[in-house]
């Protein structure tokens, strides 16, 4: 049997995602009489007589698709909890753009996560009707809408597709507004539409039904009579029925009395099945036990909240799968082992669900992060210990990353006793920005730290004509050929004899704190007595410690540029020959 494909929602908030399911399950409601629409726990369910209606005569032909699953609970946390191995339980996204606003960061952020994921989406140019000038139609076409518009509106239509080409364009992508696409295994198919008024609707429904049914059907085959397998979506207690999961099915049956598999935060653990509850017609899905009724079996692709004793530990974004032998503890290890994989070093993630880890993780990585512990729920004083203790060999790492999470009191008394850094949020993106800007400004510090306390390389020569005081300080001009010198650098000569430490520097009867390769200026030097020690046009170099070395060649060795680096080298043979 072919299942209907999962479609998750997703874009930039207030950029019309939830507007759009909303539109979408109207439109299908006004159509009760080719079939209607069936809610489940977190989606709606689009018969194919129902897309075939609003799509009318643009149908595509030999569909065998039974419809199309909405998932009703838009955002990446819903896409990154449909999660099985390898992939998303997501079959196709619809990524939501504000035309008005273009690509935002959490667009952005989207786009990512769909990569890493492997989903295949399409780009929903949302509220075309905020072009100026736009005059709305009783039409769920887009194509019709349009050809109503003025020339002007039109026009300006046209260069807000170019502007999304463009920024799609940057980001990897071919992509073309979907009537002129080739290839649609080659471009990203653009469908312009408003989703206050419907118009671009109908040509959705058909570019998503008609995508599933050419490249995704041997994907949607299932064994009806198969096993359940399904991604936990959400769990929450409900009154009268205890704690609950809310379940997006994805292949196979669950009945009651399954007894099914899944993961809590120690281990794979097992509930059996007292209820499966599906929503009253056209209630809201996430209300009270009141609007439910019992069912006895559910197929997928479907979703529905089950309710049954030991669901208390159960994991959103944990795979479910129905028991029917011993290999079920295996089965539910090797969907989720890899995501708790962590490196020896690196920062502290803490987060909701099995998906939002396994989601953050894979943006973290992408960007050059480690992470040294991964876990779900609060962040805990025990989490702060950690965090502490990994600050010993790695500074930037003394940082816990919380995402929808809360902190207990006694963590944060003890976080801001031992200045480990807490950074929260519930948005994925802001919170890897935060990260990032953290770390940016940690490695500032360590630049500034090293910056002053080291000894640069550097090669001066003495200007003629330019003594301004013989000894007691000797101050006379110099030109930095090389490198960079700061007040209290120490001074030798080609010998490796010193010459004395640098009191002053000043350029006009200007203070300087530090200079640069090719400024002029005049130094004060304690020690030497100009015309012995040191002579017109005379080359000087700054005395490296050997402790510096090593640093500017090791731990250091990004704060100097190729040219430092040879002159360095220099400077080690000049003290080499000194010693001798």
């Amino acid at each position: 049997m072919i299942r209907q494909p999962i479609i998750v929602v997703m874009g930039h908030v207030d950029h019309g995602k939830t507007s759009l399911l909303d539109k979408i399950r109207s439109t299908t409601i006004t159509a009760r009489e080719a079939g209607g629409i069936t809610q489940h726990i977190g989606a709606s369910e689009v018969p194919i007589d129902v897309v075939n209606k609003i799509v009318g005569t643009k149908s595509i032909a030999k569909i065998t698709l039974p419809g199309l699953l909405f998932i009703d609970t838009p955002g990446h946390e819903a896409f990154t909890n449909l999660r099985k191995r390898g992939g998303s339980v997501a079959d196709i996204a619809i990524l939501v753009v504000d035309i008005s606003k273009g690509f935002e960061p959490q667009t952005i952020e989207a786009i990512d996560i769909l990569k890493e994921y492997k989903t295949p989406f399409v780009v929903a140019a949302n509220k075309v009707d905020l072009i100026t000038g736009w005059i709305p139609t009783k039409s769920n076409s887009i194509m019709e809408a349009l050809s109503k518009q003025t020339q002007y509106v039109q026009n300006e239509f046209e260069n807000r597709m170019y502007q999304l080409i463009g920024k799609l364009s940057e980001l990897g992508f071919t992509s073309e507004v979907f009537n002129k696409v080739k290839d649609f295994s080659k471009e990203l198919a653009i469908i312009p539409l408003s989703a206050k008024t419907g118009e671009g609707i109908s040509e959705l429904l058909m570019v998503v039904t008609g995508l599933a049914q050419r490249y995704l059907e041997s994907e949607l085959k299932i064994e009806v009579k198969g096993p359940g397998k399904g991604s936990i979506l959400e769990k929450k207690e409900v009154r009268g029925l205890g704690v609950t999961i809310d379940v997006i099915l994805y292949d196979g049956t669950l009945r009651v009395n399954d007894t099914i598999a899944f993961a809590s935060p120690t281990r794979v653990e097992t509930a059996k099945i007292k209820a499966l509850l599906k929503p009253k017609p056209l209630q809201e899905i996430r209300e009270s036990s009141a609007k439910f009724y019992s069912v006895d079996s559910v197929s997928a692709a479907s979703g529905v909240k089950i309710s049954g004793t030991g669901l208390d530990d159960a994991l959103p974004g944990s795979p479910i799968v129905q028991i029917t032998d011993k290999n079920f503890e295996k089965e539910i290890s090797g969907e989720i082992g890899g995501i708790f994989e962590t490196d020896k070093s690196g920062v502290i993630l803490k987060a909701d669900s099995i998906g939002s880890i396994e989601a953050i993780s894979r943006l973290l990585k992408s960007a050059g992060f480690k992470i040294s512990k991964k876990g779900i729920g609060n962040i805990t004083k025990r989490d702060i210990l950690d965090a502490f203790t990994n600050n010993a060999t790695d500074p930037a790492g003394a940082v816990i990353l919380g995402f929808n999470v809360h902190i207990d009191p006694d963590a944060e008394e003890s976080a801001h006793s031992s200045g480990v850094k807490v950074i929260e949020s519930n948005i994925i993106y802001k919170l890897i920005d935060d990260y990032k800007l953290f770390t940016e400004e940690k490695k500032k510090n360590v630049i500034e730290r090293a910056e002053s306390a080291l000894t640069f390389p550097a090669q001066v020569k003495v200007l003629p004509h330019a003594c301004f005081r013989v000894s007691d300080p000797a101050v006379f001009g110099i030109e930095l050929i090389a490198g960079r010198l700061k007040p209290g650098y120490v001074l030798m000569n080609e010998k490796g004899d010193v010459i004395g430490k640098i009191r002053e520097m000043q350029a006009e009867k200007t203070k300087l704190e530090s200079a640069k390769k090719g400024e002029q200026f005049a130094i004060s030097v304690d020690g030497p007595t100009f015309g012995r020690q040191v002579k017109e046009e005379q080359t000087l170099y700054t005395r490296v410690t050997d402790s510096d070395e090593r640093l500017l060649q090791g731990e250091h060795s990004n704060l100097i540029d190729e040219e430092e680096r040879q002159l360095l080298k220099k400077i080690i043979e000049i003290k080499k020959l000194s010693k001798k």
